[in-house]
Formats: structure tokens, C-alpha cells, sequence
């Protein structure tokens, strides 16, 4: 996990916000983006009932022939 380093700051309304330098706010989002990523795997994992196609016909099912 990266290294975070906020600042706490209260604003004119009293509310308390947290501020990153853009560089940790960056590599947050990328490590989120893989959670996001994972998530989606083990899902995609769960449903899967391991019947598969050709690809060739996957593209005449869909009616393309690019094969």
C-alpha cells in the first residue's frame, strides 16, 4: 500500500477535509482501480460454469465474419 501523508483541514463551513499531494492521490486511485479490478475477477470467476466456444463461432453466432 502507498505511503499516505494527509493534511487535515477544517474549511470556512467547519467541515474537516483530508488533502493529499496529487502524487499519493494518483497511486490511490490506481490501487482502488485494481481493487476494483479483482472484485470484478472473482466475480466474473463465481459465475463462470466452464462451457466454452470457439471464437470462430462466437463471430458467426453474432453474425461476423471476420474470422
Amino acid at each position: 500500500m502507498t505511503m499516505l501523508h494527509p493534511e487535515y483541514i477544517t474549511n470556512a463551513d467547519g467541515r474537516k477535509l483530508v488533502a493529499l499531494p496529487v502524487a499519493e492521490f494518483e497511486a490511490l486511485m490506481e490501487e482502488l482501480e485494481e481493487l476494483d479490478d479483482i472484485r470484478a475477477y472473482d466475480a466474473a470467476k463465481k459465475e463462470d460454469d466452464g462451457t466454452r466456444i470457439l471464437f470462430s463461432d462466437y463471430l458467426l453466432k453474432r453474425g461476423t465474419n471476420n474470422a
